[in-house]
């Protein structure tokens, strides 16, 4: 059976969701990721959705997944939705909700794929990782449904992204320095962080913030944790 390949409906993004999509029509993946370092020649490939959704509330929000403490890779860490492609496939499309499904419950057919960005190696993980952006048109309850996997299931207003109060930029050992979120008791940092960043300034959504506010890893993680349980037992 030949795998098919998922239609993109970009021109079903609303109103507020135009500029971001005039903004990545011709970006390339420097400008999406802090991560200098060339793609391998064999390259194993994965795909992330990036899910953002109207919230009566808060306004946009985008949903993010914190990945379980104990995994062998990016334990503990927050990222959109998302993992490696499997043989039945058709496309990144159908990988990023596949892994959207697995991870949070949601439904899929309430979700509409405006459009792919470049292809974004990730050197840690070592995959070529394909965003999916995308509308939530019906949003659909969620949850962490292997807490094996995924600690916790997060929508988080892109406000709260923007706020300057949130920002600050996290410097791993490794000698990687990039931009990261500080926001609703969870550090938000790496690949995630990074493309956040590049999408909050290509959407309009961007404010003004101090970035000589540097933060070594260890201690944004520690201030991240303290934050939550702050949250916690109030």
């Amino acid at each position: 059976m030949s795998k098919r390949a998922t239609t993109l409906r970009s021109h079903r993004a609303p109103e507020w969701l135009q500029p971001l999509l005039e903004g990545l029509h011709d970006v390339d993946a420097a400008a999406l990721s802090y991560h200098r370092v060339p793609s391998p020649a064999v390259r194993r490939r994965a795909a992330v959705l990036v899910l953002l959704a109207d919230n009566a509330v808060h306004g946009p929000d985008v949903l993010l997944v914190k990945r379980a403490s104990t995994l062998r890779e990016h334990a503990g860490q927050v990222a959109f939705p998302g993992g490696g492609a499997e043989p039945g496939d058709g496309d990144p499309v159908a990988t990023a909700l596949r892994e959207a499904e697995e991870e949070t419950g949601l439904e899929p057919s309430g979700v509409a794929a405006l459009t792919l960005l470049p292809e974004l190696y990730v050197p840690p993980s070592g995959f070529v990782v394909t965003p999916v952006l995308a509308h939530w048109e019906r949003p659909s309850a969620v949850h962490a449904v292997d807490q094996g996997e995924t600690a916790a299931v997060v929508r988080v207003p892109l406000a709260a992204l923007a706020d300057p109060a949130n920002r600050l930029r996290v410097a791993h050992p490794s000698g990687f320095t990039g931009p990261a979120f500080a926001v609703t008791g969870l550090l938000v940092w790496g690949f995630t962080g990074g493309l956040l960043s590049a999408l909050l300034d290509l959407g309009g959504w961007a404010r003004p913030w101090d970035t000589t506010r540097v933060q070594g890893v260890g201690a944004a993680w520690s201030a991240a944790r303290a934050a939550r349980q702050e949250v916690a037992g109030s």
